[in-house]
C-alpha cells in the first residue's frame, strides 16, 4: 500500500497520541491553537488524543486564559519558576500517558491541521518516528531566514550521516515518536538541544521511520522567534554525544 494513501486508511487500529504544548507568554496564540487543536482532532475518530498544555511560568495572561478554557485540553501544568522550553517538555512528558509523543508549539507556526496526514503512517505501517517536514513539497510555507535554513540543513546533514538516515528536517517542531523509545530518566538536555536528543534516541532504538510535507507559518523575531544561532553549537554536541557515548 503507498503512504499517500490518506485519511481513509485510519481506520485499522486505535492508538493513542499525546500531544505537548509547552507555552510562555503566548497569550495571543494559545486559545486559538487549542481551538484549533481540539477541531482537527475531533476529525480522527479512531485515534484517541491526549492534550497536555506546560505553561512555563508566563508573565502575560496565558495561565489565565488557560484556566478560563479548561475544556480545551486534559492536563494544565503550571511550572512555578520558568524552566525553558526543554525543562517544561520534561514536566509535560511526566504527564503523558499517549503510545506516542506529538510536540505542537503554541505559537501557530505549525498547523494542526497536518494531525490528519501526519499520523497515517503511524496507524498504516506502525512506524517509531513521524517528523513533518518543512522541505518536502509542503503546500505553502512562510520564506525562511537564509542562516536559519542553512543552520537547518546543516544539522540535518549531520544528525543523517551519524544515523544512516535521509531526513530533511529533524528541527521540525512536528515530531512524533513511540514513547517507550525514549524512556525519561534517559533524557539529559532541557535546552534547544533537547529535541535532538529525543530524535536521536527514539532513531537509535527504533526502527522504521517516515517525513511527511507540513505547512509552515513561522515567526520573525519581533513576532517572538527564540531560537538563535548560538544555540547550534549545543545541539552538534548533544547529536554526536547521544549517538556514540549515551
Amino acid at each position: 500500500m503507498a503512504p499517500n494513501k490518506q485519511a481513509e486508511n485510519l481506520g485499522k487500529r486505535m492508538i493513542n497520541i499525546t500531544i505537548l504544548i509547552p507555552a510562555y507568554n503566548e497569550e495571543a496564540t494559545i486559545i486559538p491553537l487549542l481551538k484549533s487543536v481540539q477541531k482537527e482532532t475531533s476529525k480522527i475518530k479512531t485515534v484517541s488524543f491526549e492534550i497536555v498544555v506546560i505553561d512555563d511560568f508566563s508573565q502575560d495572561n496565558t495561565n489565565k486564559l488557560l484556566r478560563e478554557n479548561e475544556t480545551l485540553y486534559n492536563s494544565l501544568v503550571s511550572l512555578e519558576n520558568n524552566q525553558g522550553k526543554g525543562g517544561a517538555v520534561l514536566r509535560g512528558l511526566e504527564k503523558a500517558k499517549g503510545d506516542y509523543i506529538l510536540f505542537q508549539d503554541a505559537d501557530l507556526e505549525y498547523s494542526p491541521k497536518d494531525y490528519k496526514s501526519l499520523i497515517v503512517p503511524i496507524v498504516d505501517f506502525d512506524v517509531d518516528v513521524v517528523i513533518g517536514s518543512r522541505f518536502v513539497a509542503p503546500p505553502y510555507t512562510r520564506v525562511h531566514y537564509f542562516w536559519h535554513k542553512v543552520g537547518n540543513k546543516a544539522l540535518t546533514l549531520l544528525f543523517n550521516i551519524l544515523n544512516n538516515t535521509t531526513f530533511t528536517d529533524i528541527y521540525s517542531c512536528y515530531l512524533i515518536y513511540r514513547r517507550n523509545l525514549v524512556p525519561l530518566k534517559k533524557i539529559k538536555t532541557k535546552g534547544w538541544e533537547q529535541h535532538g536528543e529525543i530524535l536521536s534516541r527514539a532513531v537509535k532504538n527504533g526502527k522504521v521511520f517516515y517525513e511527511v510535507p507540513i505547512s509552515y507559518s513561522g515567526r520573525s523575531y519581533d513576532e517572538g522567534k527564540k531560537i538563535r544561532a548560538f544555540h547550534i553549537f549545543k545541539i552538534v554536541y548533544t547529536l554526536i554525544i547521544t549517538r556514540f557515548f549515551s
